[in-house]
């Protein structure tokens, strides 16, 4: 049984291919990606365009669009990144997930099952997004933002999260003489203490995944283990977790057994 689960973001799309032999083997399943563009659809169809799969699985923002034009069952992105964080780290006990658009904070039972959840997807505040912008203010390459920050010095906060009053206030600092590079890191720090706000909400307990394509940043990382003191765990490939759980969930009901 070859299943493959896609995960249609709001910035970026994930295919994860997995069978059951790669599975028992406890390999890693092969991932694809393209941006989401203003055609969600057709960059789905174009990433599995030429897949041999006995299952589509979708999940994500755009899984109910995909699921109505192309053969595929459907599950949501809190069921999908709860299966996907566990199979990389089984014994995980939470899941922080920050998206381009959104933010997932997830509080895991024993048994992986989801026990609480809070998603923030209403407002850019403490996602991707929010870092995209102030990035683009500041004139750093958004692939860079992360490396920058990193060098910045602790002791200065950006007070508000709104984009746009966060803009405000990052410019103020500038006209103020303090370094960029402070601003930087002060910007980060607030998605930081946004985000695990949420996961204290939900319950935060040890070891805590963080996934998603912001888990990429290298300052987002480092301040949430300082912030934590406790165990964070990245995988490797931190923004194909939702498509790894929508594959492993559709193996598990293709064969209750797994």
């Amino acid at each position: 049984m070859r299943v493959a689960g896609i995960d249609i973001g709001s910035r970026s799309i994930e295919v994860a291919l997995l069978d059951n032999a790669l599975l028992e083997k406890g390999g890693s399943p092969q991932l694809l990606r393209a941006d989401t563009t203003f055609d969600a659809l057709g960059q789905s169809r174009k990433l599995l365009d030429g897949l041999d799969y006995d299952l589509l699985v979708a999940t994500g923002y755009g899984r109910k669009l995909v699921a109505e034009r192309i053969p595929a069952r459907v599950i949501t992105e809190i069921q999908a990144h709860a299966l996907g964080a566990r199979h990389h780290f089984p014994d995980c006990r939470a899941v922080l997930d920050i998206g381009g658009q959104d933010t997932k904070a997830l509080s895991l039972g024993e048994d992986g099952g989801v026990t609480k959840f809070e998603m923030n997807d209403r407002c850019a505040a403490g996602t991707g997004k929010f870092l995209e912008f102030m990035a683009a203010s500041l004139q750093i390459p958004l692939e860079q933002f992360g490396d920058f920050a990193l060098e910045g010095q602790p002791g200065l906060e950006i007070n508000s999260m709104c984009t746009v009053f966060a803009e405000t206030e990052a410019t103020s600092l500038m006209a103020r003489g303090r370094d960029a590079k402070d601003i930087a890191r002060a910007l980060h720090l607030s998605v930081v203490k946004r985000s695990l706000s949420m996961l204290r909400r939900v319950g935060l307990e040890s070891p805590l995944v963080f996934a998603g394509g912001v888990a990429r940043n290298p300052c987002m990382v480092a301040l949430v283990r300082e912030s934590l003191g406790g165990e964070v765990l990245v995988p490797e490939e931190p923004d194909g977790v939702g498509a790894l759980g929508a594959a492993l969930w559709g193996l598990r009901k293709s064969q209750p057994q797994l």
